[in-house]
Formats: structure tokens, C-alpha cells, sequence
């Protein structure tokens, strides 16, 4: 599929998405321009509101990152949300374990605590894959509930916080949050975390566009076989995707966590994990398509509240769209193939015309064979003799 074919695909899941949306506000007895109106007030009337909508984007940003990365050498990475929940967990607890190391160093060595736990996370789905041909998508829902029970406990036994149902709050030098880029914003959510999702975009798309790993992967999401073929090992590249795929969603743990939750609820498992499936296919797998997609995405939750408050508009009328949008972007093939006949169609009106205006002849046509007539040399004109009375003499 071309770049602007799977562009054209996104943008149609979207507005088959509102358009569903719509028709539910209309069921429901509520106007949807009132309510896209005020979705849109609640997620980007002020300065205050975009630094929230990007603080609920930033995590969405890394975790389609992790399922578009995986998606790319021809894998479906479930296990983000796993992924995220135990990578995150890893840098809470090195954050609640060294509180007061300062907090240019405790950051660091929680965010590559949290990736490290993320890639242990993701390379068993991938091992299982590349060596006894387990299906990924099954091995890593396996991994989702393990994480959420591994960390249950875990909290439990150490870190329980006043509330038995979380861990204890991490301290401020433990967290990525600025009160220069909070004041910036108005006072909202905002925090480093969208720095380290932009950083996270640019290195992806280097690595896939710009490095000889990024194209055997590729090859491999093309076509394993033909990949094995060329000499390129098929599993040693499923064992990487699913590692670094699960890097970055334990990346989007550091951030959740780290950024605006502060603490690790007991017995949930992030739903940041599962949107990014959405992102990711929203976004055509692609690093800049994940990054637009998590900021639609963020749009949505983040004005649906407003939305509800103010129009009485159910906020699962936001979910439903959300849904909707995942479902036509799953489907993408259906779309693309919709595109193709709309195309092949006109193409075949357009040939059907020509061929038309070949087999008549053509004005131009006349107009020559006109020229041409008008062209043929005539025969000279012989002017009359005057019969005068010498002529007449002459002739007696």
C-alpha cells in the first residue's frame, strides 16, 4: 500500500469513526455538532487543556511505537500492555528503593530500569515464537496476566502505600514531572515525558528507514521466507522486534508512571497498552503515523469529560468512536480495496471516453481534411476575348 493510499485509509477510519459517533449522539437526543463542538473545547480551548491532551497522548505515543515497531517484521504485539505494567513497576521500584539519590541520576537508571523490564517482558513471547512457532499474540496475553500478578504481589510485599490497593507515592526527584513546563502550560499535566516519546519516534524511525537491522526486518514483516532465502536470519530478528517492541511499551510504563500516576495500581493492568494496537493501526504502522494518531487519540479522552459535563453526551459515546476507528483500521484491506474499484472505476470511464473520441473523427480531423480540399491547385481562369472590329478584320 502506498503512503498516501494508507493515509487516505486513516483518514476515512476516522471519519467513519465520528460519523458513528454522531449517529449515536442523535439516538441518544443530543445535537453532534454540540457535542464534537465541546469534545474539541475540552481538549484544546486553552493552553491549559493541549498540555493535558499531550500528557494523556504521551504514553499512547511509545505504546504505538511498540506495537507498529513489532507490526513491522510481521508480528502482533499484544503484550503491550504487560510490558508497560512491568516495565513501569521496574522504575517505581528503583525510584521508591533510592529516594534520595538526586534526581539527574535516579531518573536515568529508572528509565533504562523500566526498558530493560519491558524487553524481558517482550523476548519471551519472542523466543517462543522464533523457536517452537508459538503464536505471539497468545504467548503475550499469557505475558499480560503474569505481569499483572508478578506486580500484585511484588507491591504487596514491598511497597505496599497507605491505601492496599496501591504502592507508596514515589517522591518528587523520582518523577519526570517540571513545574517550569507545568507553568508553561497553564498548570496542567504536562511533563518530560513527551520529550522522551519524541526522541522515542525520531530513533525509531531511524532505526527502520535508516539502518541495515530496520530493512531485515522489514524483509522479514515482507516476507520471512524470501528474507531466510537472502540469507537473513528470520529468527534472530523476531527475538530483537519483540525485545525492542517491548522496550518501548516498558518506556511507556516510565512515563505513566514516572509522569502523571505516581504510584502503581493493584489488580489493573494499563489500558495505554491496548490503545496502542489502535495508534499503531491508526498510524499505518509508522513512527510519524503513531505520533499523530496518540495526538487524536489524546483529543479524544482528554475532551471527552468536558463533552459529558457539558452536553450530558454519555463520555462511552468517545469509546464507541474510538472502537470504530479501530475497527476500520483493522479492516484497512476492505477500505483499500473499496479505493481501488472507486479508482479502477474511473480509470476505466476515462479509457472508455478516449476510446470514444478515438474511433469518430475528431474536429481537428475535419478541420484538416478541409484544409486540404481548399489546398488542391485549380485550374487557371481564361479571361474572355474582346470581340473588337480588329479581331474581326483578322479573322477575314
Amino acid at each position: 500500500m502506498s503512503r498516501y493510499k494508507k493515509l487516505l485509509v486513516s483518514l476515512i477510519s476516522i471519519f467513519l469513526g465520528l460519523a458513528v459517533g454522531a449517529i449515536f449522539m442523535a439516538i441518544t437526543g443530543h445535537n453532534p455538532f454540540t457535542g464534537f463542538s465541546y469534545l474539541l473545547q475540552g481538549a484544546l480551548k486553552n493552553i491549559e487543556r493541549i498540555g493535558n491532551t499531550i500528557a494523556t497522548a504521551t504514553p499512547l505515543i511509545l505504546t504505538g511505537l511498540s506495537v507498529a515497531f513489532a507490526f513491522r517484521t510481521g508480528l502482533f504485539n499484544i503484550g503491550a500492555p504487560g510490558q508497560m505494567l512491568f516495565g513501569g513497576f521496574c522504575a517505581t521500584a528503583v525510584g521508591l528503593s533510592f529516594p534520595t539519590l538526586p534526581a539527574f541520576v535516579l531518573l536515568p537508571i529508572m528509565i533504562i530500569s523500566g526498558m530493560l523490564g519491558g524487553a524481558v517482558w517482550g523476548i519471551v513471547p519472542g523466543l517462543l515464537k522464533a523457536k517452537f512457532n508459538v503464536h505471539e499474540v497468545v504467548s503475550s496475553i499469557m505475558m499480560n496476566w503474569i505481569a499483572n500478578w508478578v506486580v500484585y504481589y511484588a507491591v504487596k510485599a514491598r511497597f505496599t502505600g497507605t491505601m492496599e490497593t496501591e504502592s507508596r507515592l514515589l517522591t518528587p526527584n523520582a518523577t519526570l514531572r517540571s513545574d517550569a513546563m507545568s507553568s508553561l502550560f497553564g498548570g496542567s499535566y504536562i511533563n518530560l515525558g513527551i520529550f522522551i516519546a519524541i526522541l522515542g519516534v525520531i530513533i525509531v524511525a531511524f532505526i527502520l528507514n535508516k539502518t541495515t537491522f530496520g530493512y531485515q526486518l522489514k524483509s522479514v514483516g515482507f516476507n520471512r521466507y524470501a528474507a531466510e532465502y537472502a540469507g537473513i536470519s528470520v529468527n534472530k530478528n523476531i527475538i530483537a522486534s519483540m525485545m525492542i517492541a517491548g522496550g518501548l511499551a516498558g518506556l511507556a510504563g516510565v512515563v505513566h508512571y514516572a509522569g502523571n500516576a505516581s504510584c502503581i495500581q493493584l489488580g489493573v493492568i494499563p489500558t495505554q497498552g491496548f490503545d496502542g494496537i489502535a495508534v499503531a493501526l491508526l498510524g499505518a504502522n509508522t513512527p510519524i503515523g503513531a505520533l499523530l494518531a496518540a495526538l487524536f487519540f489524546g483529543i479524544l479522552y482528554a475532551g471527552r469529560g468536558f463533552m459529558s459535563a457539558a452536553t450530558k453526551i454519555p463520555p462511552e459515546i468517545a469509546d464507541t468512536i474510538i472502537a470504530t476507528i479501530i475497527y476500520f483500521a483493522a479492516t484497512s484491506m476492505l477500505i483499500e480495496g473499496w479505493i481501488d474499484r472507486t479508482i479502477k472505476k474511473r480509470q476505466d470511464k476515462k479509457e472508455s471516453a478516449q476510446a470514444e473520441v478515438t474511433s469518430s473523427p475528431s474536429l481537428s480531423e475535419e478541420l484538416t481534411s478541409e484544409t486540404a480540399i481548399s489546398n488542391v491547385p485549380l485550374a487557371p481562369k481564361t479571361e474572355p476575348t474582346d470581340y473588337n472590329e480588329e479581331t474581326k478584320k483578322e479573322d477575314e
